[in-house]
């Protein structure tokens, strides 16, 4: 009687035990960052082996063992980034985290992917034809820069990456082509190496991996749609479906071009591109000797520098005179969502071209709209068929939201076989919707925008007739079935229009400034073409991605700053090749003092609601090459320069030495707003004063330059001096921009307001945008 109580004790005690092991004793994979290694660029490999060893020291002393060490860690990064990734539990992290020569430790995260006539829309070429002022003839077609990617890895096989034409490898490259499982990458002239790197990926997943993972093979097209529109090679008479016909090639169509599949399969536990895998590639890359890297990859929310491996990698790459080019993300039009914000980085969103894939809707009122679609055909016969919303037509127990949005299972067949289904966009993917309708037995479907994604059409590869129609005219057609009793429409063939207008517009989907992590540095920098972009593609899947789908094909149109990203990294392939001494900021600068803000109508470029677009939008504007070729001036950054904006945002000297591995101290007298950044972002004047310093570099003959300012509302912005003459190329001015507020004007506006600074010798005029924050 006495002792009852014992089994229920026992019983809680055993609980307490396991709660207690899974809150501190449960592992997950943590990257321990160090800063820059001490080593020379070359370093050997027995210098490598004993970086290693001082790791395994290192996390044997807080594991137990070096042996325990050994079981844990998962990448010893030795080349250029000094740290290493393990498995730990959040006692062991943040034990390591007070070590002295730890700058910082964060979880290994999932990144994201941020999913022909673009080139003659940039003005590359022009009625088939390349003219004397396309910037492939001045920077050469990119020949024999080294374009490499992080992404999906490769198809070899593309006609993008066949080496026909092609002399020996560059001797500057010093990559491999990694042995894969069973149908691995061939490398050659073209695609000169290959790597993959997944054991991040399988720490996440928490178990091995199957050996078909082992190989840098794309099975999803991502990867081989980006490389190529980077670096591709002019593959004449390309298309899919028999549309967007024309000549398919990359940025730099004489690159060289290298692949590192840091991304993988969706899993119910894990799927992405990992932290710790894109570190080590970065690592990798930098010792293969790269000259840029384009990654149209990243994570929403903001992530602080330092814990960030995107952006710790990025700044090992760039100190090493590569450029990097990152996609701004695809979670717009909402504002301070953009991504991969660190100021060396090139940060690109994305825009319309002016070819259309068009179909037409019509109704039985006989209205017409125009939409937009990659299906093979319209409705059978060209016939008019009854027409009904999905929310009308969802199947029992499920609600007629979901239904309207066409997820997998919604629609009964019993209401939809036979007819046309209008579904509503958002939450799931566009080509799921039409998947969904297919299944249910609907002979088309009309795919209707929200408020929020506007006039932002995308060409989809359907798998029945669809057309995708903007927000205004979806409420046409749900006003037409809402009042009609017997509301009928027919879907027709697709057609390719040329010159639309107004082109560019931006992208709903593309990520929106401010920059939640810094607001000094305007973000994104760019834009470029990034809506239906036809380029090579994986043989491995289908154009939809989807299971039911059995169609392959060689190239194929994506949508979103993933693409736009690569258009941006093969312009600076030229840029590379025509000025090879140039800095990545140098070439950063010459792109975006260069970029467009007026569209092919001479107006504002617009958002995709039809309003003016800002900065936050399109950065410095539309990437325009030819212009980007003679920029005149340009805004060039150092290492210690960065390290100087590393300081100002209260980084001590201590963590800037282990980052940079050289003697440094902070600088007194340095402000945040002076880094010598080519567009110009006040977060918050209120009743201040506020005056910023820039320096440019003449890199034009001589010549004299004068200012002019667009004011933005309510402020007042005076440059001093006003005028710059330069007497020799290479030579540097300094200037200072003092913003204050006009207070006749100011009354209770809040919020952002833009202008613009130009600089003009007559021949160059050298844009910088202006964003400031009235009121925070």
């Amino acid at each position: 009687m006495a002792l009852s109580f014992l089994p229920s004790l026992l019983l809680s005690l055993v609980v307490f035990f396991l709660l207690h092991t899974t809150t501190n004793g449960a592992k997950k994979s943590y990257v321990v960052y160090m800063g820059a290694q001490s080593h020379l660029f070359d370093a050997s490999l027995q210098e490598r082996d004993s970086v290693t060893n001082s790791h395994l020291d290192m996390l044997g002393s807080f594991v137990g063992s070096t042996v325990k060490a050994k079981d844990a860690i998962i990448y010893s990064y030795t080349r250029h980034i000094n740290g290493f990734a393990a498995m730990l539990d959040e006692k062991e992290a943040a034990e390591i985290a007070k070590d002295p020569k730890v700058i910082s430790v964060f979880p290994n995260l999932p990144r994201k992917l941020h999913t022909t006539r673009s080139w003659e829309f940039l003005g590359l070429t022009k009625d088939g034809q390349i003219p004397d002022s396309s910037a492939w003839k001045a920077g050469r077609y990119g020949e024999d820069v080294v374009i490499g990617t992080l992404d999906t890895g490769a198809w070899p096989e593309s006609k993008s990456f066949q080496d026909k034409g092609y002399g020996p490898i560059p001797a500057k490259w010093r990559g491999i082509c990694q042995p894969g499982y069973k149908d691995g990458v061939r490398c050659n002239r073209k695609l000169i190496g290959v790597r993959y790197f997944n054991k991040g990926y399988a720490a996440a997943l928490k178990t091995s991996l199957n050996e078909s993972l082992n190989s840098a093979r794309d099975l999803e097209g991502h990867g081989t749609h980006t490389l190529s529109t980077a670096g591709g090679n002019f593959v004449p008479h390309t298309s899919i479906l028999d549309f967007a016909n024309g000549t398919a090639s990359g940025g730099s169509p004489r690159a060289r071009v290298a692949a590192y599949k840091v991304c993988w399969p969706e899993t119910e536990f894990a799927g992405g591109c990992y932290d710790a895998d894109i570190m080590a590639a970065v690592d990798a890359a930098i010792s293969d000797g790269v000259d840029v890297l384009s990654m149209s990859i990243g994570a929403s929310g903001g992530t602080e520098f330092f814990k960030d491996g995107l952006s710790i990698s990025s700044f090992h790459a760039v100190k090493n005179n590569i450029a990097v080019v990152c996609s701004a993300g695809n979670s717009g039009p909402i504002l301070e969502t953009v991504e991969n914000v660190a100021p060396w980085i090139f940060t690109v969103g994305a825009s319309t071209t002016d070819r259309n894939l068009a179909n037409y809707v019509s109704l039985g009122n006989k209205k017409q709209i125009k939409g937009a679609s990659l299906s093979a055909s319209g409705v059978p016969g060209g016939k008019f068929y009854p027409l009904i919303s999905a929310a009308n037509a969802n199947i029992a127990n499920v609600s007629t939201t979901s239904a309207l949005l066409c997820y997998a299972g919604s629609l009964d067949p019993k209401k939809v076989k036979g007819k046309i289904v209008l579904c509503l966009r958002g939450e799931n993917a566009r080509v799921e919707k039409g998947s969904e309708c297919h299944r249910a037995g609907a002979v088309g479907m009309i795919l209707a925008n929200n408020v929020t994604d506007g006039n932002d059409l995308s060409a989809d590869p359907h798998v029945l007739p669809a057309s995708h129609i903007n927000y205004n005219d979806g409420q046409i057609i749900f006003a037409y079935l809402n009042r009609t009793k017997n509301p009928t429409a027919s879907v027709t063939d697709v057609k390719t229009l040329l010159g639309v207008k107004p082109a560019p517009f931006m992208a709903a989907f593309s990520s929106r400034g401010p920059n939640n992590i810094e607001p000094t540095i305007l973000k994104p920098d760019i834009t470029g073409p990034g809506v239906s972009i036809l380029a090579a593609f994986t043989e491995a899947a289908s154009p939809t991605g989807l299971d039911n789908d059995q169609r392959r094909f060689p190239y194929s149109l994506l949508s979103g700053t993933s693409m736009s990203c690569p258009h941006i990294a093969g312009i600076v392939g030229l840029l590379k090749t025509r000025y090879p001494l140039w800095s990545p900021s140098a070439i950063k600068s010459a792109i975006m003092t260069t970029g467009k803000t007026l569209d092919n109508t001479r107006k504002s470029i617009l958002d995709s609601s039809t309003v003016e677009a800002t900065p936050f939008a399109y950065g410095s504007g539309h990437v325009n090459p030819n212009r980007a070729m003679d920029p005149g001036l340009v805004y060039d950054a150092t290492t210690e320069d960065y390290l100087n904006f590393l300081c100002a945002r209260g980084y001590n000297d201590t963590m800037i030495r282990l980052f940079s591995q050289k003697p440094y101290s902070c600088p007194d007298t340095f402000s945040i707003e002076d880094f010598n950044y080519p567009s110009i972002a006040v977060p918050n004047i209120q009743a201040r004063k506020v005056t910023l310093t820039r320096t440019v570099t003449n890199v034009g003959s001589p010549g004299t330059y004068n200012v002019r300012v667009r004011q933005p509302f309510a402020v007042f912005v005076t440059v001093k001096p006003r005028v710059l003459e330069f007497k020799t190329t290479g030579e540097k001015k300094t200037f200072q921009v003092i913003i204050t507020p006009n207070f006749a004007k100011l009354g209770t506006r809040a919020g952002y307001v833009f202008g613009d600074m130009i600089w003009s010798d007559g021949k160059h005029s050298v844009r910088s945008p202006i964003a400031v924050n009235l009121a925070s």
